[in-house]
């Protein structure tokens, strides 16, 4: 039987290295990297001017990337893509091993939305159906310029895009019936409707920062080399840089929190300690541990970071911290993107290989009627598609190579923050707090 589960799938506990040196490779790795940004990297290089230049793209794609017939194109490819998705899970079979929307939700688009929006960008802006329904709607009513509509609150930020992805969060890791197709069916009912009435509310621009999922898709696509400048012309442009430009805002910091802390857990509930904790527990013990202990990583990974920036905000000139989105939590978030983004293929790339599998087996008959559209039915999940060994090599090389990179950030963030004479010490408390995180995550992939 073919069923769905809400984290990644075999060779985890397989490092061709014992663990304490897989550890003790990567924490040097971080402070070899830490001591020669130190050394030669004293003034900033992704901040401002010198950041918004890069190569631009060739003008026939550029043309391309701005035609209408591209944007509609897009809208039309994501409304058919969440009609097809809605139309499996409400009327095909209430259960993930023969109804494909699950695999479809948590694999294909959750797992996916990583490596899209690191190769094109903030795709899913593009194929947004909630932001394309939005619209329609405010143009049946005569609202297509959006005149009329209310302003999002300043204070709101990233909160709502925070809420909405704990509670997807939740329901991937926590919920007991999470792999029914029903479940998912009033999630997208649910999340859609609230979506829709807030763009109807506060125009298209609450997508950006209230829509959970576009939000998650643009963070990482801060890291895609094709990216606009400025100017708005498509360049490729340093990552980096593109990622030193992300503005701090209310709620940013939390959506991160939230992002990493549920993919810890995820590790988390893989280990066996925490299956002993559960096992003899009821279904109601169960889900209260499992939203104890989401919370708790959560809040872990939000303490930590928080603790480590406000004990760096003592090496900055205090005339520079009275502006709240001059804190140093806001100031340094964008350094914790490049780690995010290094866990999640940690933790979801054998998901993603073998699970994945499963999208185009089961779409031969989605809806349970002895089809065979594709000619996939009697396929069988592979199983050897990358070995054990491979997996774990990519694991491990995301967790430390995300967090080299939010190492670079960091540093170059700090250059341009804190007086010459407090530049290292400042960052100590952030490198101490990525060294933590580095050994935490490598020994969640092991899951003992």
């Amino acid at each position: 039987m073919r069923t769905v589960v809400a984290h990644g799938l075999g060779g985890r506990a397989d490092l061709p290295v014992p663990l304490w040196m897989a550890q003790y490779a990567a924490v040097a790795a971080l402070v070899v990297s830490f001591a020669a940004l130190s050394t030669y990297w004293q003034t900033p290089r992704l901040e401002g001017e010198a950041a918004d230049g890069g190569r631009p793209l060739p003008d026939w794609m550029q043309r391309f990337a701005d035609a209408r017939a591209t944007r509609v194109g897009l809208r039309a490819l994501g409304l058919l893509l969440a009609g097809i998705t809605v139309a499996v899970a409400a009327f095909g079979p209430n259960n993930s091993a023969t109804n494909p929307a699950p695999t479809w939700v948590y694999v294909w688009f959750w797992v996916g939305l990583v490596p899209a929006s690191l190769l094109l960008g903030p795709i899913w802006r593009l194929l947004n159906p909630l932001r394309t329904i939005s619209a329609g709607l405010a143009r049946l009513g005569g609202d297509a310029d959006e005149v009329g509509t209310r302003s999002m609150p300043a204070h709101l930020g990233y909160w709502p895009a925070a809420i909405g992805l704990a509670v997807f969060a939740w329901l991937e890791l926590v919920y007991l019936y999470r792999d029914q197709p029903f479940t998912l069916l009033v999630f997208f009912l649910v999340y859609g409707a609230i979506q829709v009435i807030a763009g109807l509310v506060y125009g298209q621009g609450w997508f950006a920062r209230g829509d959970g999922f576009e939000v998650y898709s643009s963070l990482v696509a801060r890291l895609c080399p094709f990216s606009r400048r400025p100017d708005g012309r498509l360049a490729v442009r340093n990552p980096l840089a593109n990622l030193a430009g992300l503005q701090p805002e209310p709620g940013l910091v939390a959506v991160i929190c939230v992002l990493l802390g549920s993919t810890a857990f995820d590790g988390l509930s893989r280990t066996r300690w925490w299956n002993d904790l559960i096992a003899d527990a009821s279904p109601a013990a169960n889900a209260l541990l499992g939203t104890a202990g989401l919370l708790a990583a959560i809040g872990i990974v939000a303490g930590t970071y928080t603790l480590a920036t406000h004990y760096s905000q003592r090496y900055r000139p205090k005339t520079a911290t009275n502006d709240p989105a001059e804190r140093m939590d806001r100031q340094f978030v964008h350094s914790l993107i490049p780690i995010l983004v290094g866990y999640t293929i940690a933790h979801y790339f054998s998901l993603l290989i073998f699970q994945g599998q499963n999208g185009y087996i089961l779409a031969s008959d989605p809806f349970g009627a002895g089809w065979n559209l594709f000619g996939t039915d009697d396929w069988k999940m592979n199983l050897l598609a990358v070995s054990t060994s491979t997996i774990a090599l990519v694991q491990v090389a995301a967790i430390v190579s995300g967090h080299i990179l939010g190492v670079v950030t960091a540093h170059d963030r700090a250059v341009a923050l804190l007086p010459s004479r407090n530049r290292v010490r400042g960052q100590y408390p952030l490198l101490v707090t990525m060294v933590f995180y580095t050994l935490s995550g490598i020994a969640l992939l092991v899951g003992t």
